[in-house]
C-alpha cells in the first residue's frame, strides 16, 4: 500500500500582506500529479488544513476543489483538525463524504475514527487523532491526552473476535512530538507557545504504530528512532525556511509493515529567499542575471547611509519583494568614559577616536569637515 503524507497546508495564509492562495492551488496540484504518478491508495494530511479557524471563502472552494479531483480519480484521503482548524468546520459533511472516500477527524467525540484500508496483504487501519485540548479529554496535558485517547482506541481492538492477525497500523495526529525530550526542529512561521513541556507528546506513545504521520511543525523531519515523521509544510511560509527544501513523503507498507519513506520535493510557483548587499548591488545583480524576479523576497540591505524608499526601488525589479532589513553590526562596542586618554588632544581628533570605536570605521573627510565647522563655533562663543 502507498499512502502520500503532507500536513500544514494552511490554505488562505497571508506572508507580510501577500496572499498565498495562488500559491497554494499550485503546488496542491503538484501533489495530486504526485499521487496519481505514484499510484497512491490514499493521501494523508495530518492537520491545520486552514490558516484560521474561520477561513475564507476562496480557502474553502480550493480545498473543496482539491479533495473533488483526488476523490475523482479514485484516492481515498484521509485528514484531521489541527490547532489553527475549527474542528466543527473540518467535520462538515464527514459522513457524506466518507462514502466518497474522504475520510475525516475533526470534531473528538469520544472515539478515534479508525477506517480500514485494503491491499494484497490484507488489511491497513488508518486511525485519526485530530489536535485534541488536553481539557477536551480531561487532562492535564497533551501527552496524558494522547495516552487516553491511544488507551481507549486499544481497548475498542481488545474487544474484536479476530485478534491473532497482525495488524498494519498508521496513526494520523497533530502534535508537538519529542523523542525523550529532544524537541524538534522549529520554524519562525510557527506561532505555538510550549509552556513547561505541557504540550509535548513523547514519541514512545506510538510505538504500536507502523507509521505514524504527523504535523504541526513546518520543516520536515523524522523524530528520534522510531517510525515518527512530520513531513512539514508543503510551501515556505517564513523567511526562516529559506533553507528547507519542501516535500511530501511517500510511504509504502508491504506485509510486514513499514518498507520505506521517500521524500519527494515540491517545487513552488514562487521561491522564497533572501538577499544581501548594497542597494546598487542587490539592483546590478538582479539586472545582469534577471534570475527569480517573480520570487518573494528579503532584501538584506548593507548601506549604513539613509535611503530614499529602497522598497519602491527594489519592488522595481522584484514586484514581490516582502521585506527590507538593516544589516546589524556584529559587534556593539561599550563606550565608557574611562575608553580614552584625553590629554591635551584636540576636540576634532578626540571626536574621531569617538566615531571609530562606536561605528567601527573611520570618519570621512565630510564628516570632518563638520566637526572642525562645529568646534569653530564652540569656540567663537566662549
Amino acid at each position: 500500500m502507498r499512502l502520500l503524507h503532507t500536513a500544514d497546508l494552511h490554505i488562505g495564509k497571508t506572508v507580510n500582506d501577500f496572499s498565498m492562495l495562488e500559491d497554494q492551488k499550485y503546488i496542491l496540484e503538484q501533489i495530486k500529479n504526485i499521487a496519481l504518478y505514484n499510484e497512491v491508495d490514499g493521501v494523508v494530511i495530518a492537520g491545520d488544513i486552514y490558516d484560521r479557524a474561520i477561513p475564507a471563502g476562496e480557502a474553502v472552494m480550493l480545498l473543496n476543489d482539491f479533495l473533488t479531483e483526488l476523490s475523482k480519480k479514485g484516492i481515498a484521503v484521509y485528514l484531521i483538525s489541527g490547532n489553527h482548524d475549527s474542528p466543527e468546520r473540518i467535520s462538515f459533511g464527514e459522513n457524506l463524504l466518507a462514502n466518497q472516500r474522504v475520510f475525516i477527524g475533526g470534531v473528538y467525540r469520544g472515539k478515534l475514527p479508525v477506517f480500514q484500508a485494503e491491499d494484497k496483504w490484507g488489511t491497513v487501519e488508518i486511525v485519526l487523532l485530530p489536535f485534541v485540548r488536553p481539557a477536551q479529554a480531561d487532562a492535564r496535558t497533551s501527552e496524558e491526552a494522547v495516552a487516553k485517547l491511544l488507551q481507549g482506541y486499544f481497548e475498542e481492538e481488545k474487544k474484536e473476535k479476530n485478534t491473532k492477525e497482525k495488524k498494519r497500523r498508521v496513526l494520523v495526529t497533530h502534535y508537538f512530538v519529542t523523542d525523550a525530550g529532544r524537541e524538534p526542529e522549529l520554524s519562525d512561521s510557527e506561532t505555538t507557545i510550549h509552556v513547561g513541556g505541557l504540550d509535548n507528546v513523547e514519541a514512545s506513545l506510538f510505538k504500536d504504530f507502523d507509521y505514524v504521520a504527523l504535523g504541526h511543525i513546518h520543516k520536515p523531519q523524522k523524530i528520534g528512532d522510531k517510525p515518527v515523521y512530520y513531513s512539514g509544510s508543503p510551501l515556505k511560509y517564513s523567511f526562516g525556511e529559506v533553507n528547507q527544501t519542501k516535500s511530501v513523503l511517500l510511504i509504502e507498507l508491504t506485509k510486514e509493515g513499514l518498507s520505506g519513506v521517500e521524500p519527494i520535493p515540491l517545487k513552488p510557483l514562487r521561491e522564497m529567499r533572501k538577499v544581501k548587499g548594497s542597494l546598487e548591488e542587490i539592483m546590478e545583480r538582479v539586472v545582469n542575471d534577471g534570475a527569480g524576479r517573480e520570487d518573494y523576497i528579503q532584501a538584506v540591505l548593507t548601506n549604513q547611509e539613509e535611503l530614499i524608499d529602497p522598497i519602491g526601488t527594489l519592488r522595481s525589479v522584484y514586484p514581490n519583494i516582502m521585506q527590507i532589513v538593516r544589516e546589524e553590526k556584529k559587534e556593539k562596542t561599550s563606550v565608557t568614559a574611562g575608553s580614552f586618554t584625553v590629554g591635551k588632544r584636540e576636540p576634532e581628533a578626540l571626536f574621531e577616536e569617538f566615531y571609530e570605536t562606536v561605528r567601527g570605521e573611520k570618519l570621512a573627510d565630510k564628516g570632518k569637515e563638520l566637526i572642525e565647522e562645529v568646534v569653530k563655533k564652540l569656540e567663537g562663543g566662549l
